[in-house]
């Protein structure tokens, strides 16, 4: 009973609730499978036709270890049921609301909240000032030769075309 309960509380807060209103719900809880032929339901399915829409597999896994079911659907007897329920129970009123989807939530939004500002251009962008603009100087000579203050010495001439005219 242990492991069902330890799965239970992974569950998130809201499929929790879901799993609770569902199994008071339906009539047929069953175990061992996701649906059966008589329309019986799981405790999964029975959440997520309830608004829960998370699929835990560790959850599935304990409750057929808990019921004991090896092969094939059954109807869960009304201990097992009950049993569930007073976990689901138990487990919402112990909830103090650091859960993890809580954190998973609350983190979601601060990243949407991240995305939103960047979007948005900075204040710096769009100046309500005057417009200040500085006119562009022409490249001097002293760049594309460099800053060197050494002579020039040498005094060849570069290009024999410079010197036919």
């Amino acid at each position: 009973m242990e492991r069902l309960r330890t799965a239970i509380d992974c569950l998130p807060l809201a499929t929790r609730e879901a799993m609770l209103a569902g199994l008071r719900a339906n009539e047929r809880i069953i175990a061992g499978a996701y649906v059966d032929d008589a329309g019986g339901v799981c405790p999964m399915l029975a959440a997520h036709r309830a608004g829960g829409r998370t699929d835990l597999l560790s959850f599935a896994r304990s409750w057929d270890r808990f019921t004991r079911t090896r092969a094939g659907a059954r109807a869960a007897t009304e201990r097992e049921v009950r049993i569930l329920t007073t976990q689901l129970e138990d487990s919402l009123m112990s909830a103090n609301g650091l859960e993890l989807d809580v954190a998973i939530k609350e983190h979601r939004e601060l990243i949407r909240a991240r995305r939103r500002t960047r979007r948005r251009l900075p204040d710096e962008a769009d100046p309500s000032g005057e417009i200040l603009a500085r006119r562009l100087r022409r490249p001097s000579l002293r760049r594309f030769l460099g800053d060197n203050p050494a002579p020039q010495n040498d005094r060849r001439v570069l290009s024999p075309v410079s010197t036919l005219g």
